[in-house]
């Protein structure tokens, strides 16, 4: 029998989250630049009944990916994957930004379009960031889209005259993150497999406690109130629309972006809350 596989690029708990939702049965390869975090999520999903392996994966290089998508192949049959890894605004430079969030996705949805196994799926954690900023020329849009990975980062209008500062990026690298999605759900197609991405609003991971510490934590409160639902959503809440994604009810979409966000997207539609990305 072969063995089927899920691989989590982001050992964190959105991708933990994720994980338990969809990886009952299956090896779950946990993947992390920070192979200790693998291992810690590797600790705690055997602990709980799963079984899984680690590896060390550094999204902004495209070998370091090629070399996961191998060695998640090697494992079995590449049945799931889910691309968590990045960088929020208050923990990195826009070029930092840029080469993990933007260049980093492309990377797993070139490298994994590869393995992945007829009837697979996969998902890729976008953000609200990425509906926030306004709409793009047609010809960004087609270049964020299909732009070869490795010469996305050199596009002009990605540059510091343009990306001044890490919101921006963080938000244009979101936007980029869909556009890419929808492209490589054609060739993902090719092999049976599907491929969409979520977007989700503030999420209480580590990553979202450091920007609601950050300088503009006081933003965030104010987004979370004005928001429909009035509150931060939870990693099991982003594991469940996944696995719904990822499933057998969601098999006829693919290439799509849903938006998870509690209403933060609608209460700017309706002006009850500005924000600002410059």
């Amino acid at each position: 029998m072969t063995t089927e596989v899920t691989v989590v690029i982001g050992a964190g708990s959105m991708g933990q989250a994720i994980a338990r939702r969809i990886g009952v049965g299956q090896m779950i390869l946990l993947a992390d630049i920070n192979e200790d975090n693998a291992k810690a999520a590797a600790t705690a999903l055997t602990g709980a009944g799963y079984r899984t392996s680690t590896a060390r994966v550094d999204v902004s290089s495209q070998d370091s990916v090629r070399e996961l998508a191998d060695t998640a192949a090697g494992l079995g049959a590449v049945m799931h994957v889910v691309q968590t890894a990045g960088l929020s605004p208050a923990q990195a430079s826009p070029e930092a930004i840029i080469a993990v969030d933007l260049v980093g996705t492309a990377h797993v949805l070139d490298e994994f379009a590869r393995v992945i196994a007829p009837g697979g799926s996969g998902i890729v954690i976008s953000s609200q960031a990425g509906h926030m900023i306004p709409a793009l020329p047609a010809d960004q849009n087609e270049a964020l889209a299909r732009t070869p990975a490795g010469e996305l980062a050199a596009l002009p209008f990605l540059q510091p005259d343009t990306i001044t500062n890490s919101g921006i990026a963080y938000a244009v690298a979101k936007r980029a993150n869909t556009l890419r999605t929808q492209a490589a759900a054609v060739t993902w197609g090719d092999r049976g497999a599907r491929v969409n991405s979520l977007s989700p609003g503030i999420i209480m991971t580590p990553l979202a406690l450091d920007e609601l510490n950050s300088p503009a934590g006081a933003l965030y409160q104010e987004m979370i109130k004005a928001s429909a639902s009035g509150r931060v959503g939870t990693p099991d809440e982003i594991g469940t629309v996944a696995a719904f994604l990822m499933g057998r009810d969601g098999s006829f979409i693919t290439g799509s972006d849903l938006l998870i966000d509690g209403g933060v997207i609608a209460s700017i539609a309706a002006g009850r809350f500005q924000v600002q990305m410059g």
